[in-house]
């Protein structure tokens, strides 16, 4: 009878996934809070280290996971304080940004906590009801994703504020697919290989501009207090909408959480747009973060930066382990942003923009150089070039996507 007895719980699992988690946990902090770092750049440098590690897959798995969901409740922080977003935020920066002119940062940094926040906790009832019906109509998705991906470009576009507005919004697509064709097959020595080329892309396209266009300015004024201003309804429509949306593109290949914000924005209501968006656009960053694992073990089919490094990592799908380390850490995710989120606008505040400005592109170089060598400082150049397009003629900057989307188009 001894034999069949298995412990329900092995407490020295369970202490190592916590120390994995922690180290995940302070991974995505970092790639959270620096400007134009992103989880998918550590999440890839695990992956490659995994062999090395002497330690069950399903840990590194762990640290993975924790890394990801924790950035994707911090990288709100330096789009709010300093103007760069990464990918996932871009759509949400320029509401942020209001707030923040308004002296409302406080409460968006909270505002984008409450969105991820619900997002996990809608996650949990969502996850198998999305899962049974999309695995049954991925095959019907995978069959027509040229034209499904063409129909998100379109709706885009069409959805932009003005007629010029919106044919240099596809303009703008146009010409970062054109780049995507050019760099992403690119695989340059660099002194780090966890990401290549995507760093610098998504560094020039999303943070370079911001922060060109910012020199000069006032930086961060002076925020009240940190009350969210917001109904209760909003708030549950916002989060859900972003949830949501965020759920639905986990599964589908090219379609970014900052696409999934436009998608969630006929949701938000009208006379809350500004704080509807943060909160939807939150939302719909940390749902694509757990949705995208769901899809990897349902599908087999990694849909984020995160899910291809675990898959790389052979981890194994030990779903309830998965879950609970993402719980943790969206726990972790949830009091880190209030705790660093204030301090982070107020050093910002204090600080000479122009000089912070210029520093932080310095460091943008740098990451550039780091996972994509002198080819990497290249592609940041032009795809900083190309990023200040959009703002010019009133359109949004998630059309950059396009170095994305337009090579999956054309398979």
């Amino acid at each position: 009878m001894d034999a069949l007895v298995r412990p329900v719980v092995d407490p020295g699992f369970a202490a190592a996934a916590l120390a994995f988690l922690c180290g995940g946990v302070a991974l995505g902090t970092a790639s959270g809070l620096v400007p134009g770092l992103h989880a998918n750049n550590f999440a890839l440098l695990l992956a490659g280290l995994a062999p090395s590690v002497s330690a069950d897959p399903l840990l590194v798995g762990v640290a993975m996971l924790g890394a990801g969901v924790v950035h994707s409740f911090l990288d709100i922080v330096p789009a709010l304080a300093l103007g760069v977003p990464d990918a996932a935020t871009a759509v949400a920066a320029l509401p942020g940004h209001r707030l923040v002119v308004a002296g409302r940062g406080r409460e968006a940094v909270r505002l984008s906590a409450v969105g991820s926040g619900l997002a996990v906790a809608l996650a949990v009832p969502l996850a198998i009801p999305i899962t049974w019906v999309m695995i049954r109509g991925y095959p019907v998705v995978r069959n027509h994703l040229p034209l499904l991906l063409g129909g998100v470009v379109a709706f885009l576009v069409l959805t932009e504020s003005s007629k010029r507005a919106a044919i240099g919004g596809l303009v703008a697509f146009l010409a970062s697919a054109a780049l995507g064709f050019a760099t992403l097959d690119v695989d340059p020595a660099a002194p780090l290989d966890a990401g290549g080329v995507l760093a610098p892309l998504f560094a020039g396209l999303f943070g370079a501009p911001v922060l060109i266009d910012a020199m000069g300015g006032g930086g961060v004024p002076p925020q009240a207090d940190a009350r969210i201003a917001m109904s209760r309804r909003g708030l549950g429509i916002s989060a859900g909408g972003g949830s949501l949306a965020g759920a639905v593109v986990g599964y589908v290949p090219g379609i970014s959480a900052a696409i999934a914000a436009v998608a969630a924005l006929p949701a938000v209501p009208r006379e809350e747009s500004d704080r509807g968006f943060v909160v939807a656009t939150s939302g719909a960053n940390t749902a694509n973060t757990i949705f995208a694992l769901f899809a990897l073990v349902a599908l087999g089919t990694p849909r984020t930066g995160v899910t291809v490094a675990i898959d790389r990592a052979e981890v194994p799908f030990a779903l309830p382990i998965l879950l609970v380390a993402a719980a943790t850490a969206a726990a972790c995710g949830f009091a880190l942003v209030l705790l660093v989120g204030d301090a982070y606008l107020r050093v910002v505040g204090n600080a000479d923009y122009t000089r912070l400005s210029i520093g932080v592109l310095a460091l943008l170089v740098g990451i550039s150089y780091a996972f994509a060598g002198t080819v990497g400082i290249g592609v940041f150049v032009v795809a900083g070039a190309l990023g200040l397009v959009p703002p010019r003629v009133g359109a949004r900057r998630v059309h950059l996507m396009g170095v994305l989307i337009g090579p999956l188009i054309a398979g």
